[in-house]
């Protein structure tokens, strides 16, 4: 597996960590429609989240999360539509970033940005 690759696969699970962590009840993870992928469908207090993960080793080539362009967003847009048919019910949603970053040596470091739209 690619160095990037595994750096990612490393990221979702200190996503995972830190969200349950933080109350959120993690139901999906890498959920997938046709070429679509939601990293993370979580809920919290009666709210379902999209959660977008992006995780980088610096940040010489800017943060993790500008890493999340409109086409991006839109295409996680798509997705959580789909998976809002598949599975209704669902009256508060919300689209959310986590960026992580990891350093040698340090502690990862988490940036949650919430309700997020572009």
């Amino acid at each position: 597996m690619a160095t990037h690759n595994q750096l990612g696969k490393h990221g979702e699970a200190l996503a995972r960590a830190y969200l349950a962590e933080n109350d959120y009840a993690i139901l999906f993870q890498n959920w997938r429609y046709s070429h679509y992928e939601i990293d993370i469908i979580a809920t919290k207090q009666g709210k379902l989240h999209f959660v977008e993960v992006k995780t980088r080793s610096s940040n010489q080539y800017g943060h993790p999360e500008d890493s999340v362009t409109k086409k991006k967003f839109r295409y996680l847009q798509q997705a959580a539509d789909e998976f809002l048919y598949q599975h209704p019910g669902h009256c508060r949603i919300q689209y959310d970033i986590l960026s992580i970053t990891i350093r040698t040596g340090q502690p990862p470091e988490y940036f949650l940005i919430e309700d997020v739209f572009l």
